[in-house]
């Protein structure tokens, strides 16, 4: 259960007297996440979601909190953020900064079908469009630069085979650059998880506190790797089609891009190896019960390297 600071109904109803959202009817803790205190909020004129940051300052929470309000604005499905009475998106609650949104329709998938994927690829791309007039920037924080210095914490950890795996997939990646690609707002963490389905159709985009200004087919790989890996680290070819025809049809790819496209579908199973290894051998306090195996994107970045260097579901 994501509810790691506890708010009273009585807390709330005071609280949400700074907010045009009518009186609070019911107060309930969502079980999703592992980093911030989420709340499902209904009041007399709706249903909203309240989130409760437990280890983001309320400094670093503008780019973030305003970028939603910045891709809601523009269309895209994504649960923009409520000012409160002072025009403030970013309030404090419990000690906490504090956001509320409203509440998107729709549920995560766990076997997205194709028809899904292309959804989900189309909505990807118009995201990325309406950024380009996003004026806020973030580096991205687990970038190259992050995967080298945590591998090296990482190795002692690994067996023979899986520490010459990593080292050479560090080495492979660190004589490619990418600063002449498309970059702009990527989402970096579009996983099936922190995606709405309402049926075919996008209910909306979750979770942008890893969101930063990257390299933009970055993003469509870190999504495919998800959305399109099967148990063994195989992509399914049709669901891969699906979700880049997709993407396409909103911004198509470049030539550079496309010649780019296999290495960043490793870049993009690198980075998450190397996170979800530092979870599993390094875990934070109170995140033991949310480890997940490590050993998926080591299996898809496998698949990715034995597949050459011909672009692949364009």
């Amino acid at each position: 259960m994501s509810v790691f600071t506890t708010v009273t109904p009585n807390e709330l109803g005071a609280w949400l007297k700074n907010y045009a959202l009518g009186e609070l009817v019911e107060l309930k803790g969502i079980a999703a996440g592992i980093t911030n205190t989420n709340y499902a909020v209904t009041t007399t004129q709706g249903k909203y979601v309240l989130t409760l940051f437990e280890t983001l300052q309320a400094h670093e929470l503008p780019f973030y909190v305003n970028l939603i309000a910045h891709l809601a604005h523009h269309g895209i499905a994504c649960a923009a953020p409520i000012a409160n009475q002072r025009d403030e998106y970013i309030d404090t609650l419990a000690g906490r900064p504090t956001v509320i949104v409203g509440w998107l329709q729709g549920e995560p998938v766990t076997t997205p079908t194709t028809a899904q994927c292309r959804a989900l690829g189309a909505m990807l791309a118009q995201m990325h469009r309406a950024g380009e007039t996003y004026p806020g920037r973030m580096a991205n924080p687990r970038g190259p630069a992050w995967w080298t210095a945590t591998a090296a914490d990482l190795y002692g950890y690994l067996d023979e085979a899986d520490a010459t795996q990593l080292h050479n997939e560090l080495a492979l990646q660190a004589r490619y650059r990418f600063s002449h690609l498309p970059s702009g707002v990527v989402h970096c963490d579009l996983f099936r998880d922190n995606v709405l389905m309402h049926g075919e159709q996008i209910g909306g985009f979750i979770d942008f506190y890893y969101a930063c200004n990257d390299i933009l087919i970055y993003d469509l790989a870190i999504t495919l790797n998800d959305w399109c890996a099967q148990e063994g680290g195989e992509i399914d070819a049709m669901r891969a089609e699906a979700l880049c025809a997709g993407y396409q049809s909103v911004r198509p790819f470049s030539q550079s891009e496309r010649d780019a496209w296999p290495v960043m579908l490793r870049a993009a199973a690198l980075r998450f190896w190397v996170s979800r290894l530092w979870d599993w051998h390094k875990p934070q306090a109170g995140e033991l019960t949310f480890r997940k195996d490590p050993n998926v994107f080591q299996r898809i970045l496998r698949h990715h390297a034995t597949q050459g260097d011909t672009p692949r579901w364009l």
